[in-house]
């Protein structure tokens, strides 16, 4: 087998994994905007997100980090959210920032703007720590 048949089977691997996750991703965006439009608490979101797929909380707290999504996992995740076979296999262009999103960013580049380059690197550490968090 030559190293370019193993370097293109490696970067497909890692594609799939990428895509898989990328699109279980927007699934629990999706899930959670719905959740919180209809007046729901963020509070529990994840391990009611991972109940819908059936999977434990763990598991979706893996897969969403670094655990790939193998083909069984992949249709089931499918069948549990109302996706065709293969859904979570595409990949899709990034989505457009969702109104909360936009807000969100609107507000920031306000913040940004009306401070100093004290109140800038504060803003941007703050970010990072909450950004640091969510690893």
């Amino acid at each position: 087998m030559s190293s370019n048949s193993v370097a293109w089977r490696t970067r497909h691997v890692s594609n799939i994994t990428l895509t898989r996750r990328r699109n279980a991703l927007s699934l629990f965006q999706d899930y959670a905007e719905k959740a919180l439009a209809a007046g729901g608490s963020p509070r529990g979101l994840e391990q009611s997100f991972a109940a819908t797929l059936q999977v434990s909380p763990s598991m979706w707290s893996q897969i969403k980090s670094s655990r790939p999504i193998g083909d069984k996992l992949a249709r089931q995740i499918e069948s549990m959210t109302g996706k065709p076979r293969g859904w979570l296999d595409e990949a899709r262009k990034a989505a457009s920032p969702t109104p909360a999103e936009t807000a969100f960013l609107e507000l920031a580049l306000a913040a940004w703007r009306a401070t100093n380059s004290a109140g800038r690197k504060a803003l941007r550490e703050q970010m990072k720590g909450i950004a640091a968090k969510g690893d």
